[in-house]
């Protein structure tokens, strides 16, 4: 049977759509800017891939310190919805102002502070599914949430592209051609950020205190302490460290090392483009699946298939095997995302999902911390960027490994 969204759920939704749009750009068009500004200042091509990994490193452990404290604030009466839209502007307003800097750092360390408020958008964003809707319809409404996420991030994507391959034919510099496109980008992100920010009502919530900031940090131990205490949940953490390593890690890093590779650029972002149009009906395919199947077995087979596509990464070095890997990362990418998130939020106290979701954050944005680290740490070592690839492999079989342990209680 269809299940129709209502209001709330389509509001939640759409901030999915607005977000989107900032989450392709730095996986696809970004790198490449990047790489042009530091190539004209004599940054070599494996350095260049280091310092990106480095950046995308530093956001995420910078956001895996302030994910749980901020998270765990948010669920008091009132909270969430100031520090989501907070989060939210401040990193389309960053995003706006990406065309400024013309040193190398001064970019990396914008894009540092734009991916930051990006992720903690995220937190918020995330907790208030329990808030939107009920547990049977989670499932469902996480997996179109990532579904329309896709697909309609690939508008503003589509524009911004026209003005980056074609500005010369325009007839304008290339800096002019991304100023336009990462203002389009920021516009889109606020646009689809205020239905949610105006309307979304905070429907479980923790009672204010007198020392809100001091009681936050000793609600954020007792869950720590309780979070290792239930172990369903402590295991599903686990499990989730290892195997969303290479998704966030994939996500980051495809068009960074497609260029470091010396594949064609245009050919980069067209295959990514792909990866998202591919993405819109295989999530949709997943919310109907999970209406019928168990999500933790969906999960599995999404792990699984990662597996075997990180492992066909590790020789990758042709364009055509770039344009597969992309299709095959679309085709499970929003499952495994909207599954794991619907699941973990099955499993959690409603009233306190904002610092919940601030460990789920950290285990997320640690994981891609380690896995960018890695790939950009071994390449620098060793020259080959393929042999990074190859750690984030063994990631998902410790993911599976946990993973299966859960599914078992």
């Amino acid at each position: 049977m269809k299940i129709k969204l209502n209001r709330q759920e389509i509001r939640w939704v759409v901030y999915d759509i607005g977000n989107s749009a900032f989450i392709l750009l730095v996986s696809t068009i970004l790198p490449i800017y990047f790489n042009s500004i530091s190539s004209a200042q004599g940054i070599p091509e494996s350095s260049y891939l280091s310092y990106w990994s480095y950046a995308t490193s530093i956001s995420t452990l910078a956001v895996a310190i302030l994910g749980p404290i901020l998270g765990t604030l948010a669920d008091y009466q009132g909270k969430k919805k100031k520090v989501f839209l907070l989060s939210a502007l401040c990193g389309a307003l960053a995003l706006a102002c990406f065309w400024v800097p013309s040193y190398w750092l001064s970019f990396l360390i914008l894009f540092i502070v734009a991916k930051i408020c990006y992720s903690l958008s995220l937190i918020f964003y995330d907790s208030m599914l329990v808030d939107i809707t009920t547990e049977d319809r989670m499932d469902n409404v996480s997996s179109k949430g990532y579904a329309w996420g896709y697909i309609g991030s690939c508008i503003p994507f589509l524009i911004s592209l026209v003005f980056v391959l074609l500005y010369e034919t325009l007839g304008i510099s290339l800096n002019t051609a991304m100023m336009i496109a990462f203002v389009i980008n920021a516009l889109w992100w606020i646009g689809f950020t205020l239905p949610l920010a105006f309307h979304y009502k905070q429907k479980y919530y923790i009672e204010p205190k007198a020392h809100p900031v001091k009681d936050t940090f000793v609600r954020l131990y007792k869950t720590l302490k309780d979070a290792r205490q239930q172990k369903k949940v402590f295991l599903f953490l686990l499990a989730f460290f290892f195997f969303i390593d290479g998704v966030y890690t994939i996500i980051d890093m495809a068009t960074a090392y497609g260029t470091s590779l010396g594949l064609d650029t245009t050919g980069l972002l067209l295959a990514l483009l792909v990866t998202q149009i591919v993405a819109f009906p295989a999530s949709l395919t997943f919310a109907i699946l999970s209406k019928k199947q168990d999500a933790g077995k969906l999960i599995k087979i999404c792990i699984v298939a990662y597996f075997c596509i990180a492992v066909f990464a590790i020789q990758l070095d042709k364009q055509w095997e770039f344009w597969l890997l992309a299709v095959a990362v679309g085709c499970f990418q929003g499952g495994i995302q909207a599954l794991s998130r619907s699941y973990f939020a099955k499993i959690i106290p409603e009233n306190a999902s904002g610092e919940y979701f601030g460990l789920f954050d950290i285990c997320g944005k640690g994981a891609s911390f380690l896995g960018t680290f890695l790939i950009g740490f071994v390449t620098q070592l060793t020259g080959h960027q393929n042999l990074g690839v190859a750690a984030i492999s063994i990631m998902f079989l410790i993911g599976l490994y946990f993973f299966n342990k859960v599914t078992k209680l």
